[in-house]
């Protein structure tokens, strides 16, 4: 019967093909039928009279995800960021999850548990649902749930990441080479464990390192972020923290890693709150390993603002070594770059002309910069009805309109490393700025 009335309202359209509320109309109707590429092309013959058009972009990025085209819908959804409807950001969500983009798959997911705290999907949950820090929980059953945490086995290794190869020895040399060699580090009296705190401008590729030596070593990784720890009653937020220690504890060799830990680690003397800073000994008393035996549990985190962590966690045993991540370099931009248009319909590249174009662009603005070109391909492909390829002066095009996001950062940490740098922490952004003390 549906189908009926759709080659009726189809005869209507022959006679009016400029009728835009009635194509949108026999659109939605072959979607709800799942005729998805009938439907993609009647919304993008919408959008070809009509550019813009908002309900015509969301049906056209609907039939992408059911057609499993993810990366072109996550295109289409990222640009209505403000006009996506529940419905729009669970598939927005799910996209990213295909896509193993995870990072931006959790911070949309929160979104959808900001405008419905209620919201669960089997599918969604399975792969990103924290437990709720508001609820209470039976503490034996916890630890022994190794799936209670967002607890993953990366696959990914160091050779998947381009340059960084000063922060691949320091890591080695502190975490990979106990694991490889502990009779050797056991005869100098070495531990099996420790931690590193990564520091640069954002975007860099902190987290993806963090993975990698996961991977590096066969090892469970754990990612923790502040709204993975805090909580408004008085003494849970210490036991969240706790609790996390003792999981990584009873899963070594694990390696956790603390996104953004300034915002955990600050310094003590700025710390108002009287609470906050019982949470900072806490995180203090876990790095120690006083009361539990650390030993195999890997510790990485990241930082924007090294000048913030309080100085306590740079004692020997905790952060003990602090590795600055520098931008890439050119033959490591070369590699993002060819790593994110894979998968993407492109024509005649020059990788090196790109790299030479991007000087102290980080991974996320070179990803930024080829999300712009893919938009503009994007638009092209509709007006043609044919996909249209990506090619190098798109892509030069798109670096003139994104900036280097380091370079705000770098204004920053050119004074620290200036007039704050007694125990020469900060040399290595001399170094980069090639600066002097």
């Amino acid at each position: 019967m549906q189908k009926d009335i759709i080659n009726n309202l189809l005869d209507a359209l022959a006679l009016s093909s400029t009728n835009i509320p009635l194509r949108l109309q026999v659109a939605s109707m072959m979607l709800q039928e799942k005729m998805f590429d009938e439907a993609a092309t009647q919304f993008g013959e919408v959008l070809k009279q009509q550019y813009g058009n908002i309900p015509a972009q969301l049906g056209l990025a609907e039939c992408y995800f059911n057609q499993q085209k993810f990366s072109t819908a996550i295109v289409i959804y990222e640009q209505l960021q403000n006009n996506l409807k529940t419905e729009d950001r669970i598939r927005l969500v799910k996209s990213l999850i295909k896509e193993n983009s995870m990072p931006q798959a959790i911070e949309e997911y929160q979104k959808l548990i900001v405008m419905q705290p209620g919201f669960k999907d089997d599918e969604i949950d399975a792969q990103l649902r924290m437990p709720s820090m508001n609820e209470s929980f039976n503490e034996e059953e916890f630890l022994n749930d190794d799936n209670a945490w967002f607890m993953e086995k990366p696959t990914i290794k160091f050779s998947d990441v381009g340059g960084m190869q000063k922060v691949k020895e320091e890591i080695s040399i502190k975490i990979i080479q106990p694991l490889t060699n502990p009779d050797l580090y056991k005869a100098f009296g070495k531990k099996i464990g420790g931690g590193i705190l990564l520091y640069g401008p954002p975007g860099c590729g902190k987290t993806f390192i963090a993975k990698a030596t996961a991977g590096e070593i066969n090892a469970k990784f754990i990612n923790i972020g502040l709204h993975d720890i805090l909580d408004m009653w008085i003494g849970n937020s210490e036991k969240n923290l706790h609790e996390i220690f003792e999981l990584a504890r009873r899963n070594t060799p694990c390696v956790l890693f603390f996104d953004e830990v300034d915002a955990m680690g600050a310094s003590r003397s700025e710390v108002k709150q009287s609470a906050m800073r019982h949470v900072i000994n806490q995180f203090l008393a876990e790095l120690d390993g006083a009361e539990s035996n650390n030993d195999g549990v890997l510790i990485l985190a990241a930082t924007n603002a090294p000048w913030s962590v309080d100085a306590a966690f740079r004692r020997p045993g905790r952060f003990d070594r602090i590795v600055f991540v520098e931008p890439p370099d050119d033959v490591a931009r070369q590699e993002i770059i060819k790593s994110q248009l894979l998968q993407k319909p492109v024509g005649e590249i020059d990788i090196k002309k790109i790299a030479a174009a991007t000087p102290e662009y980080s991974g996320a603005d070179i990803k930024a910069v080829i999300d712009i070109a893919t938009e503009e391909k994007l638009r092209d492909s509709m007006k043609a009805g044919s996909i249209q390829p990506i090619n190098t002066k798109d892509l030069l095009n798109a670096a003139k309109q994104h900036r280097s996001t380091t370079s705000e950062w770098f204004a920053s940490a050119r004074n620290y490393a200036l007039y704050a740098n007694e125990s020469g922490l900060y040399d290595d952004i001399l170094k980069y700025l090639k600066m002097k003390r």
